[in-house]
């Protein structure tokens, strides 16, 4: 008994951790030439930009889901217009669900290592490809 007290006590601090590190992420926002601004339009025709990673594979754009909160992910693929802001220049491109051989392949030249992975525990990972309109 003493002992499921402990793992129970370990997971809440594990659990807080995590949503500490994915609430500073999010609040403080980083930014330079590795990141993008993608605007997605939510239920209310609104729209939120939010600051991602840069992903380019094979000639392409890519954004990555790569945390638990995912609001951004879920309105790409319910309304993949989007506008991406990479430096100054914003231009309107298509979100188009990754799956198969595209998404392997651009996992894995695009690892995340085991540290970030530990601290934002463990969310499975989702890519939209940025099509130019």
């Amino acid at each position: 008994m003493k002992a499921l007290k402990w793992i129970g006590i370990l997971l809440a601090i594990y659990v807080g951790i995590v949503a500490a590190f994915e609430s500073l992420l999010g609040y403080f926002q980083p930014g330079g030439d590795y990141t993008m601004v993608i605007a997605t339009e939510n239920a209310q025709g609104e729209m939120n930009p939010r600051v991602l990673a840069k992903i380019e594979s094979d000639g392409a754009l890519y954004a990555a889901a790569n945390h638990w909160p995912r609001a951004w992910y879920r309105q790409a693929l319910e309304n993949p217009n989007v506008q991406i802001t990479i430096g100054q220049e914003t231009r309107d491109y298509t979100a188009v669900k990754v799956s198969g051989a595209e998404h392997d392949r651009v996992d894995r030249e695009h690892a995340l290592g085991l540290v970030f992975r530990i601290l934002t525990g463990f969310p499975p990972r989702y890519f939209v490809r940025l099509d130019p309109k």
